[in-house]
């Protein structure tokens, strides 16, 4: 057994001392649904709803005499630290940034305690990454990275120890989420070529992939903290050493959009809570259909730490991505009765969910900002159909990211 893997068991079998393995469960729906034995490894069911657990308990336990740990994190590895600090009594300075979802920072609060506190800074991880990073130079302490840390990516790695455990083998396929690639590198490294590893990251931010064309980490140009757990601007110069061979075809970049359905569906159909990073690799299954039909296949649901103040713009984002809901601007003239023509044009399955419209004098038309929603996408070619039967002048600006900033 290699040096890595023998670190990584012992990893493993320093988790049980906090807490038991998480479950890894056949999901009968996808299985259904892809042709295949599919599992989820449920992360989002630690005691801090992620994996990020593990990275910091295996770090930590290597630092016996350290009394002060220092991290900076988009929440999940935050919520770890804050974990390990009071159960082995430690103190923890913590840097998250100002943008991180509220939920996130009140249970990192609550899993420290007064062994922790909490500083917001930056809009964006790597801001707060430097900020933090800084603060460590001047004041002492142990710098935790959330994956660019050896230690971190051994511990890590102890979720492919527990899958192949529960297996009882290892599995044909194991899809991954990636933010700094410390959870990816640990356990496709575990795995090796027995096992092929897929790599999956938000299209706002796809460092990874970005790092594999340039040939090495390079800084994104802008990202996207929608999916905040796996929001990361240039992934680990450690993980990316691991890293560096990937086949760009095995890395895949799915939309936030995209994984907002999958947040919807496996909410209604599963009642499974999954934060926008604990949804990618799910969502990438319909991405390797071919390849996984017939197989044994593992997705890492990496977090469950989801606000749900944020459902009703994830309920939003997912019905336009699915197509039962536009929203477009109609010109609609100035005139009595208008209004109820359009309204007799619509279909009994389409529904109005925002209308949008204030008279102008001196104007014979006026331009009214419309929200549909429907119950079958089809619905909306013979919505559009009886648009133009009827004359009417529209647009349709649901994919139109720079208007729906300003008016959906």
């Amino acid at each position: 057994m290699s040096d890595f893997k023998t670190q990584a068991r012992a990893a493993e079998q320093a988790m049980r001392d906090v807490f038991p393995a998480t479950p890894l469960q056949r999901n009968v729906h996808l299985s259904e649904r892809f042709g295949a034995d599919i599992y989820l490894k449920r992360e989002d069911l630690s005691p801090v709803r992620s994996y990020k657990i593990r990275g910091a308990l295996n770090a930590m336990r290597k630092q016996p005499d350290q009394e002060l740990f220092v991290c900076a994190s988009a929440g999940n590895h935050a919520q770890g630290v804050a974990f390990m600090c009071r159960h082995m009594g430690k103190r923890g300075v913590i840097f998250m940034p100002v943008t991180t979802p509220q939920q996130k920072i009140q249970k990192t609060r609550m899993f420290g305690g007064d062994n922790i506190e909490i500083h917001l800074v930056g809009d964006y991880f790597d801001i707060c990454l430097a900020a933090a990073q800084e603060w460590c130079a001047q004041e002492g302490g142990h710098f935790l990275s959330p994956f660019d840390d050896a230690d971190v990516i051994e511990g890590q790695a102890s979720i492919a120890v527990e899958i192949e455990a529960q297996l009882g083998k290892a599995p044909d396929h194991v899809l991954l989420p990636v933010g700094g690639g410390g959870m990816s590198a640990g356990v496709s490294s575990w795995f090796g070529e027995d096992v092929h590893s897929l790599f999956v990251e938000p299209e706002g931010g796809a460092c990874l992939r970005a790092a594999l064309a340039a040939g090495k980490p390079v800084p994104l140009d802008t990202v996207d903290t929608f999916v905040d757990g796996a929001a990361v601007g240039r992934i680990g110069d450690l993980p990316f050493d691991i890293l560096k061979d990937v086949p760009l075809p095995d890395v895949l970049a799915i939309s936030e959009d995209r994984i907002c359905a999958t947040i919807i569906e496996m909410l209604n159909v599963e009642g499974i809570v999954l934060e926008p990073a604990g949804a990618l690799s799910v969502e990438a299954l319909q991405d390797v259909r071919s390849w996984i039909r017939g197989k044994t296949v593992v997705c890492v649901t990496s977090g469950g730490n989801f606000d749900f103040e944020r459902l009703p713009e994830v309920k939003e984002r997912a019905q336009r991505y699915s197509g039962v809901k536009k929203y477009f601007i109609l010109r609609l003239p100035q005139r009595p009765g208008a209004l109820k023509e359009f309204l007799g044009i619509l279909g009994p399955e389409d529904d109005i969910a925002r209308f949008e419209y204030m008279k102008k004098s001196a104007r014979n038309f006026g331009s009214v900002l419309i929200g549909i929603e429907t119950k079958r996408p089809e619905n909306f070619e013979q919505l559009f159909a009886r648009l133009d039967a009827a004359g009417m002048t529209y647009t349709d600006i649901t994919r139109d990211e720079t208007l729906a900033q300003f008016v959906i």
